[in-house]
């Protein structure tokens, strides 16, 4: 693995790059105080906007670190903050990454996280040079695996009650992209 963080990329209509604390309130406004938005993932949604701000304030430090990555996705029409794509973990030992992502849901179903996800799973081999990428989603949010399907994840398997998030431990579905399959893809043109 390259500990080379998180980076700006960007793709055919959005911008992915390191949150700044200007950011605050339109995150704030735009997915963390949705509880639609956080329904499947492990936090609640913020009461606040200090909520918000201090979760930025622990963040934004961590861009300091070669294995942090965490970017903020900016639409490149408007610059208006529609949501966030990170890897939650990272295995140095077989250089696999654990992306989680969520977005504000008037910009759901427009094809900006699929476009994300596949742009970040790029930057993760090409950049980062991973060997794994994985996501997984709660058996009862199958649009989430729609998203990994179109970024050219694959499944793998579900997992029974190996996942908790705001609705309780839940089946997990999951899939990843390893870089033998990225070599095995044809070139599109």
């Amino acid at each position: 693995m390259n500990k080379t963080g998180t980076r700006k990329i960007e793709t055919e209509r959005l911008i992915l790059r390191r949150f700044v604390i200007e950011d605050a309130d339109d995150m704030f406004n735009g997915w963390c105080n949705d509880p639609e938005v956080s329904k499947y993932l492990t936090w609640p949604p913020h009461g606040s906007v200090e909520v918000t701000k201090s979760l930025l304030n622990a963040w934004i430090p961590e861009y300091e670190k070669g294995d942090y990555f965490n970017w903020v996705m900016e639409l490149k029409e408007t610059g208006k903050i529609i949501g966030n794509i990170s890897v939650v973990r990272v295995r140095e030992d077989i250089g696999e990454a654990l992306i989680g992502y969520c977005m504000t849901r008037e910009y759901w179903g427009n094809g900006y996280m699929p476009e994300a996800l596949k742009a970040v799973i790029d930057y993760l081999f090409d950049v980062a040079d991973m060997n794994r990428v994985c996501a997984t989603h709660d058996v009862n949010n199958p649009k989430s695996g729609r998203v990994m399907q179109k970024a050219g994840m694959k499944y793998e398997g579900t997992l029974r009650q190996s996942g908790l998030n705001m609705q309780g431990i839940c089946d997990s579905v999951c899939y990843s992209v390893i870089r033998s399959d990225r070599e095995k893809q044809p070139e599109i043109s």
